[in-house]
């Protein structure tokens, strides 16, 4: 159990984002068990192909709605078919090594879907256009998606009685959607930007209905810090590389309003060099923000939890494991060093 009693993860955590590289279920999860042994989650292994990829994997989760791959994506089907029936194959095999893993865990356990917005904007309908363009198909899926994350979380509670569930959903086109860049089909047009009231609802919508706390990751540039919090988000997953100095406010006011930040500040892949020697280091970005904004350095540890800066399917698998070590002992110099 956390000793702070805002969240339900320890002072000085540390998780990963979600995706992780290979094809081996079982591997993965001793790893991710291994690693960040005191917040584990359901990782994902894009790699293994269409079903596996985070929209194919939360298509896969949707309650009535089912979607088969085209060439130009995944798109609404009249009927579940054999992508639909990967996409779950997949889950349950990754469940089951999950499972292996936990024997006797108590804590919280993070798992990941697609959030609304990015999903509306990535599967598209019977025509070849996307979700978004349509708003009564977004309501739709925003209802679809809440249902099956229920069943969802229903799941991992039966299979591992002593987690605490934690949703992080994926939203990295939150911000496009917002701005009306998403391209239409040709690529030639973009689709209409999304009234700010309109995303807020259906990201709560889906929020309030799994009724645990909620992490709202992405890894996009201008991440909508105070929209997340008032559409009730525990906590906001993002690049830390990413941020700007016009981003304090919003942050500010997200941590002082009881949000956390779970900062990406490990390279996700090993591209360039992948040198992971100064965990310490990795913090000092989060650190100088805390002084910025003028917050107490007591509240570093509570506030923040340390990840790699994305998904980390792009990576060796010696990295990743390695890369996830690394998250634990800087989080933990947070609570080492609040200073």
């Amino acid at each position: 159990m956390s000793d702070n009693s805002a969240f339900i993860w320890d002072r000085g955590a540390a998780t990963g984002v979600g995706s992780m590289p290979g094809g081996d279920a079982r591997e993965t999860a001793r790893t991710v068990t291994g690693e960040a042994e005191t917040f584990p989650f359901l990782a994902e292994l894009p790699a293994r192909g269409p079903g596996a990829d985070m929209i194919g994997r939360t298509a896969g989760l949707l309650a009535d709605i089912y979607a088969h791959v085209e060439p130009s994506g995944w798109r609404v089907s009249d009927r579940p078919g054999r992508d639909t029936k990967r996409a779950r194959a997949w889950l349950g095999e990754d469940l089951d090594a999950l499972e292996e893993f936990t024997q006797g865990y108590e804590g919280p356990l993070k798992v990941q879907a697609v959030g609304p917005w990015t999903l509306a904007a990535a599967l598209e309908l019977h025509g070849g256009e996307s979700a978004l363009r349509d708003p009564g198909a977004c309501r739709d899926l925003a209802a679809s998606l809440a249902e099956g994350i229920r069943t969802h979380l229903d799941d991992v509670r039966r299979r591992i009685p002593g987690a605490e569930p934690v949703l992080q959903l994926d939203e990295p086109s939150v911000t496009a959607v917002l701005r009306g860049t998403v391209k239409t089909a040709s690529g030639y047009r973009t689709y209409r930007a999304v009234d700010r009231a309109v995303v807020e609802s259906a990201l709560r919508d889906v929020i309030d209905a799994a009724a645990v706390p909620a992490v709202v990751h992405s890894c996009a540039p201008d991440v909508p810090f105070a929209l997340l919090r008032r559409a009730g988000a525990t906590a906001v997953s993002f690049d830390f590389s990413l941020l700007t100095e016009r981003q304090d406010d919003a942050i500010g006011e997200a941590v002082e309003g009881g949000t956390a930040l779970f900062a990406g500040v490990v390279p996700g892949t090993d591209a360039g060099g992948g040198r992971l020697s100064d965990p310490a280091g990795s913090v000092g970005g989060v650190r100088t923000l805390w002084r910025r904004l003028g917050l107490s350095p007591g509240t570093l540890a509570d506030s923040v939890v340390i990840t790699p800066a994305c998904g980390m399917a792009g990576a060796s698998p010696a990295y990743a494991r390695r890369a996830l070590a690394h998250c634990v002992r800087a989080a933990r110099s947070l609570v080492d060093d609040p200073e």
